[in-house]
């Protein structure tokens, strides 16, 4: 009897270690599945439906070889061409014609030898473009006396006529260049040093080092009230989105180069008639900074999930539904291809999904209207979504059980958007406006200076806040380098981007559905 207890006990050990194992595979099997996808698998989140998550055996999947072909009914159509389309995505540029005509001697008939005349016109259309011309301009300043006193008193008084103040003293800087380096730095992402062998093709030796100290000066000097200006209206606000993406930079006190700093971002809501983003550098995520930044904002905040953003005080936090949905299609890119749509990461990524469709038949809704019908239709949706997570029975370190935890988990934050009809079921805004800030860091890696990292805040901040408020970068840039100089700060309301001093020409003219 003792040997058979033993055979039991060991049998038992056995099976208890051929399920702990049969765990380890499953889970390297999901790692290995996630890893292939996340190197070679698309990266888009568009699509809800199990047709467009399984692309790839869509035949096998849907073949039923018992049923019979379906009889095929013909359908043509001609499609009309749509007229005026080119002409209507061209319509902000100027237009210079060259005409082409005969000579007079050879307007003449060559059947009849009678006088030609002009009947019409065939037309083409291309575009042209015009390099960019550097030139320098010299300010000269009339200096005047007066000859009476010069003979007869003892003081000669001087005048001298009005000029505009430098932008830098002693520099070559001038609004227009300055607000082409910004503007491909922080724009087109091209470095410094990139500039650098441009400017020497086109004849002039400007350095990086110069390049650097004139963006680092006129965002201190000249940016910096306009941002400040910026950042007081955003705190009015009831209702903001936030992130944060990292930044290296090489020489910051106490830190090693290697170590990473933080970017982090604030910007308005999709119900905000002016819309603001502003960039704010700090060397840490900790959650100190968004205090001290909205000590003064009490409203609805749109986060992702990041635990630091839930200790603001007087703050609601609203989570992100989309990043949420994110983990579940992790957790789909995990299951092989066969188990897929009858897998319960695709069920919940279908009981998501008419969330999402429900705010896209709203959003052209007042709040009020919007709320309502959330609490009507999408809050029971959601909360049936939650009831039945907890229902389910997955392994805690699988991708499935990593999603179902991370989604109970922010249960509260992501609930808070049925608080207000105002709010919005994803944080999109924020990830959007801090993309190009991450396009830009790809090409020129890091920050030498913690001034060099708080200007770029700076100059990002008033160039993703013109776009968003359709103004081109580069205009808006030289307008507010030529008219922040000679401004008191009473006066820079009128310079913000739906300011009334900002010029026609820093409008963006063409339609937004083309642009």
């Amino acid at each position: 009897m003792e040997n058979v207890a033993n055979w039991a006990e060991i049998v038992a050990k056995k099976d208890a270690r051929i399920a702990e194992l049969e765990m380890l595979v499953k889970f390297y099997e999901e790692q290995f599945r996630l890893s292939k996808h996340h190197q070679f698998g698309p990266s888009s989140e568009k699509g809800d439906s199990p047709e467009q998550l399984s692309l790839f055996d869509e035949a096998e999947n849907l073949a039923d070889l018992q049923k019979s072909e379906p009889e095929l009914e013909e359908i043509t159509y001609i499609r009309r061409k749509r007229i005026g389309k080119r002409k209507d995505d061209l319509s902000a540029l100027p237009v210079e014609t060259v005409e082409y005509k005969l000579p007079v001697e050879e307007q003449v008939c060559p059947e009849c030898g009678g006088a030609l005349h002009e009947m019409g016109h065939h037309t083409r259309r291309e575009l042209a473009v015009i390099p960019a011309q550097i030139k320098i301009i010299e300010h000269r300043r009339a200096v005047y006396s007066c000859r009476s006193c010069e003979r007869n008193g003892d003081h000669v008084p001087i005048m001298k006529a009005a000029m505009p103040e430098p932008l830098i003293s002693g520099s070559l800087a001038s609004p227009s260049a300055v607000a082409h380096i910004m503007t491909h730095k922080y724009v087109m992402h091209a470095p410094l040093y990139r500039q650098e062998q441009d400017w020497k093709r086109q004849d002039v030796s400007l350095s990086r080092q110069t390049m650097a100290n004139w963006i680092i000066r006129c965002s201190e000097d000249w940016l910096s009230p306009v941002y400040e200006r910026l950042k007081a209206l955003l705190l009015t606000q009831d209702v903001l989105h936030a992130d944060e993406t990292t930044v290296q930079v090489l020489r910051e006190p106490g830190k090693t180069a290697v170590s990473s700093s933080y970017m982090w971002l604030y910007r308005t809501s999709g119900d905000t008639s002016g819309q603001i983003v502003l960039f704010e550098y700090q060397p840490s995520r900790s959650s100190t900074h968004p205090k001290q930044f909205l000590k003064s904002f009490k409203g609805f905040l749109h986060t992702d999930g990041y635990a630091a953003y839930h200790k603001l005080p007087e703050i609601t936090v609203v989570g992100c539904w989309v990043h949420m949905r994110r983990k579940f299609e992790d957790a789909l890119k995990a299951v092989p291809h066969s188990e897929r749509i009858a897998s319960s990461a695709n069920d919940a990524i279908m009981r998501i999904g008419p969330l999402f469709h429900l705010e896209e038949q709203w959003k052209s809704l007042g709040p009020e209207e919007r709320h309502e019908l959330r609490l009507e239709k999408s809050k029971p949706q959601a909360e049936a979504f939650f009831e039945w997570l907890q229902t389910l029975n997955v392994l805690p370190k699988t991708a499935m059980g990593k999603a179902v935890n991370y989604a109970l988990e922010q249960r509260r934050w992501l609930m808070n958007v049925y608080l207000d009809g105002r709010t919005e079921l994803s944080n999109n805004r924020a990830e959007n406006a801090v993309r190009p800030f991450a396009l830009g860091r790809k090409n020129w890696l890091f920050c030498n200076t913690v001034k060099g990292a708080v200007s770029s805040s700076i100059v990002y901040s008033i160039i993703e806040t013109a776009k968003a408020n359709r103004l081109k970068p580069f205009e808006y840039l030289e307008f507010l380098l030529e008219a922040v100089p000679s401004v008191s700060v009473g006066e820079l309301d009128a310079l913000l981007p739906w300011g009334r001093a900002v010029p026609e020409k820093c409008r963006m003219l063409m339609k937004k559905d083309n642009a």
